[in-house]
């Protein structure tokens, strides 16, 4: 099913910091949810992003969507990390949802874990699980700070 871009949600909106609610599992397969699903991968692949979770379109849910290779998005439904590493690295961020009065994303430096491991739903409904390190350990924990209402411009290093 063909998704369709959906408006970003910016800074300062009200949504950016809530706490999502999780998904309920029955939900997982519903059409509606598919379509969501859908609307997200395509918002996010048009907008150029590493990522995209649902806070950002305005839904307040705790879903993610993260670009692969190959067409190949992972969808991360109630994610949650189970371990971190002690290491830590510092990378350049940005976020679709913070943008500056032209429109431009604004970047800036944030240290996270350098591993991570994530539990999560598939868009199946299956349970996954996924050790990630560097640029998808990053990812996914940036995505994750979204569903808890933090924006990487929390986490600044300055």
């Amino acid at each position: 099913m063909p998704g369709k871009i959906r408006e970003i949600l910016h800074h300062p909106h009200p949504v950016l910091r809530q706490i999502a609610s999780p998904v309920e599992e029955e939900k997982i397969k519903l059409p509606e949810f598919q379509q969501l699903l859908a609307d997200m991968e395509e918002t996010m692949l048009k907008k150029d992003g590493a990522g995209l979770a649902a806070p950002q379109i305005g839904v307040s849910e705790k879903i993610i969507v993260i670009a692969g290779r190959d067409k190949k998005q992972m969808f991360l439904i109630n994610p949650k990390i189970t371990r971190r590493s002690w290491a830590k690295v510092i990378g350049e961020e940005g976020c679709l949802s913070v943008i500056d009065s032209r429109g431009h994303i604004i970047y800036g430096k944030v240290e996270r874990h350098k591993h991570i491991t994530c539990q999560y739903f598939d868009k199946q409904g299956k349970k996954k699980r996924v050790q990630a390190d560097e640029q998808l350990s990053r990812v996914i924990q940036h995505e994750i700070d979204h569903l808890e209402g933090i924006l990487f411009i929390d986490r600044l290093i300055v």
